[in-house]
C-alpha cells in the first residue's frame, strides 16, 4: 500500500487520511481491509470496505456514525432487551477510535481528543435514547417545569456522556493493534463506569453490563464479578468482531469470546440448576393502585387515595392463599404526615389483623425544636394492628433536583427548586439501617432509585431477610423508565443472595426469588395486589459486600493484558 502523502496532488483530506495510517499501524496492517487506492479514490479519500471506510470518517460523518451507534447500543435494555445490537455498535467505536488520530506531534491532550469525541457522541446517543423518558417527570407539573426539560432530555446525556469520553480517551492512551485494543476500551469502560457509579452522587442506571444480563440465567454471574465486572467483560465480548477485518488476533479473540461466553452461560445454567429456593418465609401482599402522579398531592383527593389503599389492603386472597401476614405499599403512599393525622392512622391500623404489619411509603417529619426548620423524609413506616409505628427507615441516596437541590444557596436564587417542593427539600438519612419488621423478618430497605447502586448496599443493623423496594414511577409514564429500574431491582436480589419485594405505585411491582426469578409481577399500569409466599435467602459463593474487591481483579487482569499489548506494539513500531 502506498502512503497517502507520496500522492502528486496536495489535497488536504489525502494528508488527513495519510496521518491516520501513519499514526495506526494496526490499519496500515490490514490486509483483507484491502485499501488499494484507485486514482479516483485517492482524490475522494474512499475505500472500498466498510471498516476502512469507518476508519477514515472525518467531520460531520463521524460524528453522526458515533451517536447512531450509541443510540443502537441503547436497545440492549430493558424493555427491548436486544442485546445483539451491542456486537454491531462496539466494533463500529473500535474502528472508529482505530481513526481517531491527530498529528504525531500534537500535545498529549490533542492527540487523545478526536477519541474523547467520539466516545462523547457515542455516549451522548446511548444516553438520549435510552433516558430520554425522564422528561416525562416534569410534564407533571408543566407550568413549572416544562422549561427544563431540553435540560432533562440533552443535557444529562450530555454530562452522562463525558464518562464514555473518559473511557475512549483512556482506550486510546493504552491503544494497540489486534486483541490488545478490545482489552483497552474494556478497561476504559471499566473505570468509567466505576466512576459513574458514584461522581458527583453517582448515577450508574443502564451501565452497559445490563445489557450482558436480560434474563436470570444470564445474571448470575453478577454473583462472582458484580455488575462493575460485568460492565468490563461485556464491552470485551461485544467488541469481539471487531477483530474479523484484518483478522489480526482473530483466533485468540474467538477463542477467548467463546470462553467468556461459555462461562458465563454455562454458570447461570448450573447455578439455576441447582437452585434449593423453599417458600417458607412470609405471606406477603403487595400493593399497586397506579394512583394517577397528578393527583398524589391533591389535598381534595387524599381521603380517596388512602381509602383505596385500605381497600386493597382488606381484600380477601384468591384461590384459597391465605392471608397476607405483611402487606406492602408503595413509596409516598400515605398522602399525610401520619405523626401529625392520628386518624389517619387508625384507619390503617383498622384494616390491619392482629398478626399483620404494614410496610408503608410515607414522609416522615422531624420537628428539632426552637427556631430550626422541620425535617423531611422520604421513609418506610412499619405499622402495626395498634396503630403503632414499630420502625422505620429512611432514605440515604436523594434523587439530585428531584428530592434536594445541589449547590441549593446559589441554584435557588435562579428559581430551581426541587421536582418535589418541600420546605427545604428532603433530608438524607445518615446511614443505611436494616429495618425489623417482626419477630421472624427483617427487610433491608431500598426507596426509589436506591436499588440502582450496587456499592450502595451495605448496611447496620440484624442481617436481611428480603429487600423491600418501594417506588413510585408514575412520573415517567408508559416509557422505558420503569422497565429499566425493575432490570436493576432485579439483579440487586441476585447479587445479595436475597429475595426482592417491590411495591410501586405504578411502575413494574413484583416479587422475585434471589436467583432474579420473577414469582408474580403486576403489568405497568395495573391496579391489584399480588400475593405469595416469600421464598427463603440463599447463600452466595462469594460474599455480597467483595464484589467491588471483583470488580478490581477483573479489571487488573484486562490492564495487564492492555499493557501487554501496548508494550509489544510499541517495540514493533519504533
Amino acid at each position: 500500500m502506498r502512503n497517502a502523502a507520496q500522492l502528486a496532488s496536495p489535497n488536504k483530506k489525502i494528508l488527513r487520511i495519510s496521518r491516520r495510517i501513519m499514526a495506526n499501524d494496526r490499519f496500515a496492517r490490514v490486509a483483507s481491509v484491502n485499501v488499494t487506492i484507485s486514482r479516483a479514490e485517492k482524490e475522494a479519500g474512499v475505500v472500498q470496505r466498510l471498516p476502512g471506510k469507518i476508519i477514515l470518517l472525518s467531520g460531520w460523518r463521524r460524528v453522526v456514525l458515533a451517536f447512531l451507534m450509541g443510540a443502537l447500543a441503547s436497545f440492549a435494555l430493558p424493555p427491548y432487551d436486544f442485546f445483539a445490537v451491542c456486537f454491531i455498535s462496539f466494533p463500529v467505536l473500535v474502528w472508529l477510535i482505530d481513526g481517531a488520530v491527530d498529528n504525531a506531534g500534537a500535545g498529549p491532550i490533542r492527540r487523545l481528543l478526536p477519541a474523547a469525541m467520539v466516545g462523547w457522541w457515542f455516549g451522548f446517543g446511548y444516553f438520549v435514547f435510552g433516558l430520554w423518558w425522564i422528561g416525562n417527570a416534569l410534564l407533571v407539573d408543566a407550568a413549572n417545569f416544562a422549561w427544563a426539560i431540553p435540560f432533562a432530555i440533552l443535557g444529562l446525556p450530555a454530562v452522562l456522556a463525558i464518562f464514555y469520553a473518559f473511557a475512549t480517551a483512556l482506550a486510546r492512551l493504552l491503544w494497540s493493534d489486534g486483541l490488545g485494543r478490545i482489552f483497552a476500551l474494556a478497561f476504559g469502560f471499566g473505570i468509567a463506569e466505576w466512576l459513574r457509579s458514584f461522581v458527583l452522587t453517582g448515577f450508574p442506571w443502564n451501565a452497559i453490563g445490563y445489557a450482558a444480563m436480560p434474563v436470570p440465567v444470564l445474571m448470575q454471574s453478577s454473583v462472582i464479578v458484580g455488575l462493575l465486572g460485568m460492565n468490563t467483560l461485556a464491552v470485551i465480548v461485544f467488541s469481539m468482531p471487531a477483530l474479523l477485518v484484518g483478522r489480526h488476533g482473530l483466533r485468540s479473540g474467538t477463542i477467548l469470546a467463546l470462553v467468556l461466553i461459555s462461562a458465563h452461560v454455562g454458570f447461570g445454567v448450573y447455578r439455576l440448576s441447582n437452585a434449593k429456593v423453599e417458600a417458607k418465609g412470609l405471606q406477603v401482599r403487595v400493593v399497586q393502585p397506579s394512583i394517577a402522579q397528578d393527583l398524589k398531592w391533591d389535598a381534595d383527593a387524599r381521603r380517596g387515595i388512602i381509602d383505596k389503599y385500605l381497600a386493597m389492603t382488606g381484600e380477601v386472597p384468591k384461590d384459597g392463599k391465605p392471608k397476607p401476614q405483611l402487606v406492602v405499599w408503595p413509596e409516598t403512599a400515605v398522602p399525610y404526615i401520619l405523626t401529625k393525622t392520628p386518624e389517619a392512622l387508625k384507619s390503617i391500623a383498622d384494616v390491619l389483623s392482629d398478626d399483620q404489619v404494614l410496610l408503608a411509603g410515607a414522609i416522615r417529619m422531624e420537628e428539632p425544636g426552637g427556631s430550626d426548620a422541620s425535617l423531611y423524609y422520604n421513609s418506610i413506616y412499619a405499622i402495626d394492628s395498634e396503630a403503632e409505628i414499630t420502625g422505620a427507615a429512611d432514605k440515604v441516596h436523594l434523587v439530585p433536583f428531584g428530592e434536594y437541590v445541589p449547590l441549593e444557596n446559589i441554584l435557588r436564587r435562579f428559581g430551581i427548586s426541587e421536582v418535589i417542593e418541600l420546605p427545604g427539600g428532603f433530608t438524607a438519612a445518615a446511614t443505611r439501617r436494616s429495618l425489623t419488621v417482626r419477630d421472624n423478618f427483617t427487610a433491608l430497605p431500598l426507596i426509589c432509585y436506591e436499588a440502582i447502586f450496587p456499592a450502595e448496599m451495605s448496611y447496620e443493623g440484624p442481617p436481611a431477610d428480603a429487600i423491600v423496594n418501594v417506588t413510585n414511577d408514575a412520573w415517567y409514564g408508559d416509557t422505558p423508565g420503569p422497565y429499566q429500574h425493575f432490570r436493576q431491582a432485579q439483579l440487586r436480589a441476585v447479587e445479595q443472595g436475597l429475595p426482592l419485594i417491590r411495591a410501586a405505585n405504578n411502575g413494574v411491582s413484583g416479587v422475585v426469588d434471589p436467583y432474579g426469578r420473577i414469582i408474580d409481577a403486576l403489568a405497568l399500569d395495573a391496579v391489584g395486589v399480588i400475593d405469595v409466599a416469600l421464598p427463603t435467602k440463599v447463600e452466595l459463593p462469594i460474599r455480597a459486600g467483595a464484589l467491588h474487591f471483583q470488580f478490581w481483579i477483573v479489571i487488573g487482569i484486562v490492564l495487564v493484558v492492555t499493557l501487554a499489548y501496548f508494550s509489544r506494539h510499541r517495540a514493533r513500531v519504533g
